[in-house]
């Protein structure tokens, strides 16, 4: 039997926001989250047409070039509705997903702050480093790690995708282990949420689904004023449920025409 991903997320518009800017899908083939940068216009229409178009394309994904194709496919579309409505000029999002290879290897693909995290026999380790102003800050030595989540510009982010021909987008290759758990998130948790916490309900929740609505429900009761979604991705070598994704956040509210959602 292949490996799987055998995936749930939830996502949550929180109580100061009036839309919800992040989407994501799931399925046994991959899973990622995207989050409208926030300041600009229709955040919530990025990340879901990102994210639907990448998922159009189909659950082959064979190395880390095509997968880097697929996303600038994906990103154009996010040109081509400017070009339709120059009003929309500006919008972009971030991206963070996690993909099967043909070759029995996971591609882990990012851009801006949202992360992916990855636990393993115990061990917490964050996969992703965040395209963000403060950390370029602790990659100089001129603010300290733990310092980051409550400085006021933490929400600046240098990269994401907005349709550009220049978008940069990074792919990480990783060996899966049947009995890892990654965690994709937004920073409407990560934000309000200390790491330490966060590992600890991603130990103890018994599966994917308890560990996604534990990790929101924990950043809600933080006081997150941010849209809060999570991912939660577990490695096996079983039957992972139906092939076709499932949609959630803006995802769920756009080009959701025969296609399920959450």
């Amino acid at each position: 039997m292949p490996i799987r991903l055998r995936a749930a997320a939830v996502s949550d518009v929180g109580v100061h926001r009036e839309t919800n800017q992040d989407a994501a899908f799931t399925a046994p083939w991959g899973a990622a989250v995207a989050d409208g940068v926030g300041g600009g216009p229709s955040g919530d229409l990025a990340s879901a047409a990102l994210i639907h178009r990448l998922v159009a394309e189909g659950a082959m994904i064979p190395d880390p070039e095509t997968l880097v194709v697929r996303i600038r496919e994906a990103n154009w579309d996010i040109r081509a509705h400017v070009e339709r409505d120059p009003a929309l000029r500006g919008m972009a999002t971030t991206f963070t997903g996690l993909f099967l290879g043909a070759a029995g290897d996971l591609l882990v693909a990012h851009t801006g702050d949202s992360r992916a995290y990855l636990l393993r026999d115990g061990w917490f380790t964050r996969e992703t480093r965040d395209d963000s102003y403060v950390q370029a800050l602790v990659d100089h030595g001129l603010l300290a790690p733990e310092a980051a989540a409550s400085h006021p510009r933490r929400n600046i982010i240098t990269a994401s995708l907005g349709g550009g021909e220049d978008d940069t987008i990074s792919v990480l290759e990783r060996q899966p282990v049947v009995g890892d758990r990654w965690l994709l998130c937004s920073d409407g948790l990560t934000d309000y949420v200390p790491e330490l916490d966060i590992v600890e309900l991603l130990r103890s929740a018994g599966t994917a689904v308890d560990a996604a609505a534990d990790i929101v429900a924990l950043a809600l009761e933080a006081g997150t004023r941010d849209n809060v979604t999570a991912v939660v991705c577990d490695v096996v070598d079983t039957e992972a449920g139906a092939e076709h994704p499932v949609f959630y956040g803006s995802a769920g509210r756009y080009f959701t025409e025969d296609v399920e959602t959450a």
